[in-house]
């Protein structure tokens, strides 16, 4: 039943542009109607502050469940020792690795967010930069990949507490193993940040941190299809003070419902289509961004080996921003981002970045993918040419209306 008209209209409107707009945000995927549902449970209703079996309120019995399923699939899913699931968030997630595994101050070498880092890793207002000492490596101007020759000095000059691995627009199958030596040959520990590549790690598309890090932390969202979220895992020791550092350290109660959501979407991501998925997103992105190439556009590295890549669009005189609103325009979702070495300021940049878990989740196949890569390239040459706008807006419909997120269910609430 519904009584809030107006807050009803904004989701159906919302759900009404998933549908019809392709989702090329990197970060942004489809969960299921299961993992959907899940949220919206008398779950929210339970405050669990602490830990199964150690809850600081009664009443705790059957979300204890809920996080123990939890927490038993996510280890069997990446073959961890320990898991925490209940950060909020990536960030969150972030702060709690980071407040176990160094003191307030220490240094910590990431990778730089003009290069492709996220925010927790050491942006000055964020957390990160406020409370710890970070210092940053890059690409290469040359090949624009992780220079770990770079990271090395970098190591050995510094002698940080923590080596941080990981990215938010970074297109390349990244070493674990060599960060991992490099650690420890500066003795310092390795907290790895996979909160992109998440699902092609569970889905075996790209090769796994956990048997080379201290601590690994993710997003439970993005490639991994679940609900926003975040998680953490590491071995038996390290997990403690993990655990501490979540909460009391640096959240409350937990998101139960929101539990119960990353449940089901680790089961979904134990079956054995999840790794035909994440397969299909890597082809999916290949796919994609050759044809960009062929048609001209420079993606940033030369290609991709996950799911995302940049777009550099500053050599057709636009910049990121313009290419972002005139993508969306015709109902491509992206994001302007900044490339290696830009000129431009951030909310203006060189580069859109583009991913393809939330099409790939539709449905939409490596054919597709060369149909969208041409409306891509044919719009960013002519963006202001309307004819042009309009024939691209067509085909996207074709491809949103044949490929539906959600087929048998409005997720109307009604």
């Amino acid at each position: 039943m519904r009584t809030d008209e107006l807050a009803w209209a904004a989701i159906d409107a919302e759900t009404e542009r998933q549908e019809r707009q392709l989702e090329l945000i990197a970060s942004e995927n489809h969960a299921s109607g299961e993992v959907i549902a899940a949220m919206g449970t008398a779950l929210t209703n339970k405050y669990a502050e602490g830990y199964p079996g150690r809850r600081y309120y009664g009443g705790c019995e059957h979300v204890d469940t809920v996080e123990d399923l939890a927490r038993d699939r996510v280890r069997e899913l990446f073959g961890a020792e320990r898991a925490n699931v209940q950060p909020h968030s990536g960030t969150q997630a972030n702060m709690a690795a980071l407040m176990a595994l160094c003191e307030p101050g220490d240094k910590v070498l990431a990778m730089s967010l003009d290069h492709g880092g996220h925010l927790s890793h050491g942006h000055p207002k964020n957390f990160s930069g406020v409370f710890y000492d970070f210092h940053h490596y890059g690409v290469s101007e040359s090949e624009e990949v992780i220079d770990m020759d770079e990271v090395r000095d970098r190591a050995l000059e510094l002698r940080p507490s923590v080596i941080l691995a990981g990215a938010s627009a970074y297109s390349r199958i990244i070493d674990f193993e060599a960060f991992s030596s490099i650690a420890k040959e500066v003795d310092a520990k390795l907290m790895v940040d996979m909160a992109h590549i998440a699902g092609l790690v569970a889905g075996k598309a790209h090769p796994s941190p956990i048997p080379f890090a201290d601590v690994t932390t993710f997003t439970t969202h993005k490639t991994l299809r679940g609900p926003r979220g975040g998680a953490v895992l590491a071995e038996v020791e390290v997990i403690k003070k993990v655990n501490s550092a979540l909460f009391p350290g640096g959240q409350g109660g937990p998101l139960m419902h929101v539990i119960a959501a990353k449940a089901i979407a680790f089961r979904e991501a134990l079956a054995p289509e999840f790794e035909e998925y994440a397969a299909s997103v890597v082809k999916n992105a290949d796919a994609l961004a050759v044809r960009l190439m062929e048609r001209g556009l420079r993606i940033v590295s030369g290609g991709t080996d996950n799911h995302v890549m940049l777009v550099d669009v500053g050599a057709k005189g636009l910049s990121g921003r313009e290419a972002e609103d005139a993508l969306h325009a015709v109902e491509i979702t992206c994001n302007k981002n900044l490339i290696p070495y830009d000129k431009r300021p951030p909310m203006e940049a060189s580069g859109v970045r583009l991913g393809t878990a939330a099409i790939t989740t539709r449905g939409l196949s490596a054919d597709d993918c060369v149909t969208l890569a041409d409306c891509i390239a044919d719009l960013l040459d002519v963006p202001s040419d309307d004819s042009v706008a309009d024939r691209v807006r067509g085909v996207i419909g074709e491809l949103a209306s044949s490929h539906p997120i959600y087929p048998d269910s409005s997720l109307s609430g009604a």
